[in-house]
């Protein structure tokens, strides 16, 4: 009897296993994390099963719940993964990420938006710091146009939120939508700076940092002022886009801030009608600069009219079905994994001194 009671519930956990590998292979997820996952599920009692998951991942949740499984889920420690402590006691921020193109007219900031709002839609906490001084374009893709920070004291802005939850600021907000930010490099250096210090972000488990093009005065304020936790390049797939990214990968090797892949934008043209990819850019550019510098291609996001359109119109409506949308989740996906095993490895866990918001 025992023997049969013990078949039993090795078959189940077997079904178990094949269940959820067949859903983390539909996600295009890590390896590494489908591992990370399974070896769970093997080695404990399938009764007593305590799953525990690195980031916020409601799909998964959900399936665990749709399916029915004997699985209770729990999340493993949550450790910053930033590189150094920070002059803002209103933000505790678990993972900060720059998002650098070397090159404007990639999709560096539409990249940016939809990465937050797939880490959104797992359950996440996002925030977008939009340190483009001279073209500030998130205010026009989270639908905040005209819109202005509150302050209860004069100096410390409450950040705006988007439809779906992301909290943002940026110098759009805070100058007239037809006004130009003529301003040298120091100055906009340290508005940039204000920015971040002077905005009560309070508690998110990702901040994302839109750096404008190129790698000047703003980007060695953030990467030497501000903390840290890694960097993503976005690149299209041509030569002259890929020049300029090669060179944002140099900087952040030089000052020593972790690069956790290439995202390729644009890479393909699928048309609506007969299904035909054309590569207009050209083809496989983000993922031999990734094999150049011995980074991971994270992902490569088509050309889409859908995503015009959402952008353009600061709209959320049909994001999830929308048919890029697949695309950014894999990315994201791939990068909480990346950020929850740099944290473990993060000497700024030991003491960093962030306050806790009451």
């Amino acid at each position: 009897m025992f023997k049969t009671i013990f078949n039993g519930q090795k078959n189940k956990l077997k079904a178990e296993v094949e269940q959820f590998s067949t859903f983390l292979q539909q996600k295009n997820v890590n390896p590494e994390l489908v591992d990370y996952f399974i070896s769970q599920l093997e080695q404990k009692n399938l009764d007593k099963q305590s799953l525990q998951l690195p980031f916020q991942f409601k799909q998964l949740e959900e399936f665990i719940s749709n399916q029915k499984m004997a699985v209770n889920t729990e999340y493993a420690a949550q450790l910053a993964s930033i590189n150094k402590s920070h002059n803002n006691p209103l933000a505790n921020i678990k993972h900060i990420i720059a998002v650098a193109s070397g090159k404007g007219g990639v999709g560096k900031s539409t990249t940016s938006v939809n990465i937050a709002r797939a880490l959104i839609e797992q359950g996440a906490a996002v925030g977008i710091l939009d340190a483009d001084i001279y073209g500030p374009s998130i205010p026009i893709m989270l639908g905040l146009e005209n819109k202005t920070p509150t302050s209860e004291d004069g100096r410390i802005m409450q950040p705006l939120l988007s439809k779906e939850g992301i909290r943002t600021n940026s110098i759009g907000f805070l100058v007239e939508q037809e006004a130009a930010a003529i301003w040298r490099g120091p100055m906009a250096s340290k508005a940039l700076t204000q920015l971040f210090n002077e905005t009560e972000w309070g508690c998110l488990d990702y901040l994302i940092i839109d750096l404008p093009p190129g790698t000047g005065d703003i980007q060695l304020t953030i990467t030497q002022n501000l903390p840290l936790s890694a960097a993503v390049v976005v690149t299209t797939p041509q030569n002259v886009a890929l020049a300029d990214a090669d060179k944002a990968i140099a900087m952040f090797n030089k000052l020593d801030i972790p690069v956790l892949g290439v995202i390729e934008n644009m890479s393909s043209f699928i048309c609506d009608n007969c299904g035909h990819v054309d590569h207009i850019f050209g083809c496989d550019g983000g993922r031999n600069l990734a094999s150049k510098h011995k980074v991971e291609l994270l992902g490569e996001i088509p050309l889409s009219t859908k995503i015009r359109i959402l952008m353009d119109q600061g709209e959320i409506t049909d994001f999830k079905s929308a048919p890029f949308y697949q695309y950014c989740e894999t990315i994201a996906l791939e990068l909480a994994w990346k950020l929850f095993k740099l944290a473990q490895h993060s000497p700024v866990n030991r003491a960093i001194p962030i306050k806790t918001i009451s």
